[in-house]
């Protein structure tokens, strides 16, 4: 994060430079960062086990509860508190919440050792109630419910296509690629070489896509942290409250309903995470690059990666804890 805003810094106009060209709304070099960091993952994921976690409705039902339901009340109430006078600042908030994550949450849980194939299968069922619902909730939430408390109301209009295209590229894309070199590799040279050689070789290269994604949206986005500290200070309060919360909240629940730590730690990492691609693209399309709306989805990853980043630490703490969890065991299982 420091190397991003000291090269933003060196150089100003690297951001704009960066920006000119485009892929569903995203910068084409932060794209090939998620795209190469989300790779690696999905390479790992053991495809054929996939079935027994989507017949798990217990699981399946908690976490479409937490995305789709608890999550953006959550960010919603937590908008209203902190922002009650600042109603651009709120609304890009309002779009975060609303946009479940897809992409980054997938390294997340890699990190803290949570279930591979679990984390494939709700990214992919996020990422088909996004496309269905995302411009409804918009609807909802920044023009009806503002109504109940005498604000202004604000009008988001966003196709269906414009969220599947995002979800087609940011998760589309490395799930095939990471699907197809599982079974040809396995196929053809074995798992044992699969897990013991090639994982191996590719799985760290994740955390370098991370390193660089990290350091491009801190260059490209630097400037409004330095110029506008206050305001930054202000936006980072309710998404720091909204991912510790979601975060506690889903853990606590998973363990009370019996699920072991990869299932718990892959639950609350999907439940606390957000698409900031999608509310960037939103926010801009809607309110303008300049607009209150598109600085506060702007800020929503700065602060979510080092957030989340600490709650890594805090799920394998909680994992060793109380769930007698630790990094060797799950070697051991694979």
């Amino acid at each position: 994060m420091a190397s991003g805003l000291a090269l933003g810094r060196v150089f100003p106009n690297l951001g704009a430079l960066l920006d000119r060209v485009q892929v569903a709304g995203v910068s084409v070099p932060i794209a090939i960062g998620l795209l190469w960091m989300m790779y690696p993952v999905l390479a790992k994921v053991r495809y054929e086990t996939i079935g027994q976690h989507v017949r798990d409705t217990k699981l399946i039902g908690t976490s479409l509860a937490f995305n789709w339901v608890l999550g953006p009340i959550v960010m919603l109430a937590l908008a209203w508190i902190f922002l009650p006078d600042l109603p651009a600042y709120r609304n890009g908030l309002i779009l975060i919440g609303l946009a479940r994550c897809i992409a980054m949450v997938l390294i997340w849980n890699s990190l803290a050792c949570g279930s591979g194939e679990l984390a494939a299968v709700l990214v992919a069922l996020n990422s088909v109630f996004q496309i269905i619902t995302y411009s409804f909730l918009g609807w909802l939430f920044l023009n009806v419910v503002p109504g109940w408390f005498g604000a202004e109301s604000a009008v988001v209009q966003v196709s269906m296509w414009s969220i599947a295209k995002s979800v087609l590229i940011f998760l589309g894309i490395p799930l095939l690629a990471g699907y197809l070199t599982r079974r040809v590799l396995v196929a053809s040279r074995g798992e044992t070489w699969y897990n013991g050689t090639f994982i191996r070789k590719i799985g760290p290269t994740a955390l370098i896509g991370l390193l660089y994604t990290i350091v491009l949206m801190f260059a490209m986005q630097g400037d409004r942290i330095l110029t506008l500290p206050f305001d930054v200070l202000r936006i980072a309060a309710p998404l720091v409250a909204y991912f510790f919360v979601m975060f506690g909240l889903a853990f606590v629940l998973s363990k009370k309903l019996g699920f072991d730590y990869p299932a718990t730690a892959s639950l609350s990492f999907t439940a606390a995470g957000n698409n900031f691609e999608l509310a960037i693209a939103v926010a801009v399309a809607t309110f303008g690059i300049g607009s209150g709306e598109a600085l506060a989805a702007v800020v929503g990853p700065l602060i979510e990666v080092p957030a989340l980043i600490g709650l890594v630490y805090v799920s394998l703490w909680a994992g060793r804890r109380y769930f007698g969890f630790t990094p060797a065991n799950a070697v051991q299982a694979n």
